[in-house]
């Protein structure tokens, strides 16, 4: 005797061996033995086992499933009865298990009820699963076709506009990245290649930017609906002339200086701050955009304000306009002994906006060491302003003339091309900048925590550069606390620092008072940001570097070997490390190399070192300059960050 069984979720047929009352042991046609309960026993049969299955589901599939369905009515019912009446007649065990086959095989059709056992699916029910299997069809369809025109190097146009959120954060139930992700399995490419191959790639930057833009501006970069700022109540006059020094394209000026010769022989200092908070209203839409975006995001040829343009002309320090601002007085002696400070919160007229372009030819270390005679704008301002820097460095511990050279890079693009200039580090006009901004910062985060007002400050105690919200020292600057306050047009930070200033100053209530909770929320928003921000920065800049190398037709770029088997490219702010250098290498020692392969999608360069550069004078190498964000490397950078310049980051 044969048995017609049912099996995890399938049907099997096998020869009787034993029996018992609970259970068979049987014999697949292919000879396995098994045992299986009496229970999953559907039909008893006697014709040849091995042509049975075969025989069976071909009758199966002769059977017309709609017609199947017509005939079982709404009540439960089994299958064998099912098949007596669909085969008019008692039916052969084929045709039963045939019946059971084409049940078990139209889920949609027959709810299973039990094994043997099934129940109808209600008219309505059934229409709406034929609909959605035909549309699941149709979407198949429109899937493989797509997916088609993609292997043949064509974007359809329904992928077209939607190129960059399939590459950068895909919905992976959407019909375009099946297709795209279909494409690629079958091209075995990953999708962006893919995609670049077939042309939808037109511009790295453009892609780099979009991926950036959908993860920390999915609204877009542009600015949600704001009351304008409201003009600040009347403020004192300083009575001072002021200039700044920027880059030539900085809009957002948050810094200015003034300089008086006092009665007595000293001098006084004057660092004036843009005072947007002014303005800007407590929990008003735009302090929540401060909020919202915490920095200004530079890269090359290209700039995302924190603040929308209208705001910050309200209040960037503008030449020729009488501008809010929080300025610290510093009297100064002779010596350059800073003898006592006081802060302000006023307006200031700007007289003039240098710009590094047209001062730093004049303005500068060979100028300064040989004055050639030629005048030029606050030129005794300027050369007084930084020897009160250089001073300001040795106070902090941190003049050394020793030290090697370090290098600022700056990128511009235009038409699509980079130049790429480079600027030494502490050049005069930058030092005047950084040291004033670092004082300002220093002793406002002291004045602050004195005041028991809350701020957040960047500290250094053991290595690594943190920020938090209580007065602790940086040992990178030198200085026994460090709260950032001089650029409130670009930096959360530096607006909420100087919400707490002017508190302090006037003598109101501090905007975050101790343990408040915003506080932190924004300290820990910004610390994020912030680092996202520059390693986008840091992303542009390195494609623009891959640009520049075939730009100029490089294809072997020097090197200067810095340690182990890390060199630093010349003339470009690029490090990486290299197998296959020659031995004995000394650091500031030249090697030439051979660029193998540019990979301008993934950013990538490949090198091969062809030896040493043997005449090339050494060039003095600051071990710092090319890895590791130490504390020297924090103080110089950061002297860059506290500039004007836009552009610049910690």
């Amino acid at each position: 005797m044969n048995v017609f069984y049912e099996e995890d979720g399938g049907f099997k047929v096998g020869a009787v061996m034993s029996s018992t009352d609970a259970s068979l042991q049987v014999e697949a046609p292919h000879g396995k033995r098994s045992k299986i309960k009496t229970a999953h026993v559907l039909l008893k049969f006697t014709s040849p086992l091995a042509d049975f299955l075969p025989q069976a589901e071909t009758a199966a599939a002769d059977i017309d499933v709609d017609f199947l369905w017509e005939c079982c009515g709404a009540d439960e019912f089994q299958f064998e009865a099912l098949a007596a009446d669909y085969w008019g007649h008692a039916p052969s065990a084929i045709e039963a298990a045939a019946i059971a086959l084409r049940l078990h095989g139209a889920p949609m059709y027959f709810y299973r009820k039990g094994r043997g056992h099934y129940k109808a699916a209600p008219e309505d029910t059934l229409k709406a699963a034929l609909a959605g299997q035909e549309k699941r069809r149709q979407q198949q369809l429109q899937i493989d076709e797509w997916a088609a025109q993609l292997r043949a190097g064509n974007i359809p146009e329904a992928l077209r506009s939607q190129l960059m959120t399939l590459l950068h954060r895909p919905d992976k139930n959407t019909l375009e990245w099946k297709a795209l992700d279909a494409a690629s399995r079958d091209a075995n490419q990953p999708p962006l290649r893919l995609v670049a191959a077939a042309g939808g790639i037109p511009s790295v930057p453009d892609y780099l930017l979009a991926g950036f833009l959908m993860e920390h501006f999915p609204k877009g970069r542009g600015f949600s609906a704001y009351a304008p700022a409201q003009a600040p109540g009347e403020l004192v006059d300083a009575g001072v002339q002021a200039f700044s020094i920027d880059d030539a394209a900085t809009t957002e000026i948050d810094d200015a200086f003034s300089l008086t010769r006092l009665d007595n022989g000293n001098w006084r200092v004057g660092v004036h701050i843009a005072a947007p908070t002014l303005g800007i209203g407590v929990d008003s839409e735009l302090e929540k955009l401060v909020y919202n975006r915490l920095s200004t995001v530079y890269f090359p040829g290209d700039k995302i304000t924190m603040l929308p343009d209208d705001a910050v002309n309200a209040f960037t320090l503008k030449e020729g306009q009488h501008c809010p601002a929080v300025s610290m007085y510093l009297e100064v002696a002779p010596d350059f002994t800073v003898l006592s400070h006081e802060s302000r919160v006023e307006q200031v007229f700007v007289a003039a906006n240098l710009r590094h372009d047209t001062l730093e030819p004049l303005f500068n270390e060979d100028t300064l060491a040989n004055d050639p005679g030629v005048d030029y704008p606050y030129k005794a301002e300027l050369r007084w302003l930084w020897e009160f820097a250089n001073a300001l460095e040795v106070r902090r511990g941190k003049a050394d003339p020793t030290r090697p050279p370090q290098l600022d890079y700056n990128f511009a693009i235009e038409d699509g091309k980079v130049i790429i200039t480079r600027r030494k580090r502490g050049a005069p006009m930058d030092k005047l900048v950084s040291e004033l901004m670092i004082l300002v910062n220093c002793e406002w985060g002291g004045e602050l925590d004195r005041a028991g007002f809350p701020a957040i400050y960047r500290a250094q105690t053991q290595g690594k550069v943190k920020m938090v919200t209580t007065a602790q020292p940086h040992v990178g600057l030198g200085v026994a606390q460090y709260a950032w306050s001089s650029s409130p047009l670009r930096r959360a930070v530096d607006f909420v620092n100087q919400r707490q200033l002017v508190a302090m100053i006037r003598g109101e209530p501090a905007a975050f008072p101790p343990g408040d909770a915003r506080l932190y929320a924004i300290l820990r928003d910004f610390d994020a940001a912030y680092s996202a921000y520059n390693q986008f920065q840091d992303q542009m800049e390195r494609f623009w570097c891959l640009r520049w190398f075939t730009q100029e037709g490089v294809s072997e770029p020097i090197a200067t070997y810095v340690k182990e088997d890390l060199v630093r490219i010349d003339g470009l702010p690029m490090a990486t490390r290299l197998s296959g250098l020659p031995d004995g290498l000394q650091a500031g020692d030249k090697v030439r190399l051979a660029i193998v392969r540019i990979d301008e999608l993934t950013l990538d360069i490949e090198y091969r070192v062809l030896g040493r550069l043997d005449g090339a004078a050494p060039e003095p190498v600051a071990l710092d300059d090319a890895v590791d964000n130490v504390a020297d490397i924090e103080a110089a950078s950061m002297a860059e960050a506290l500039s004007a310049t836009d552009g610049a980051a910690s």
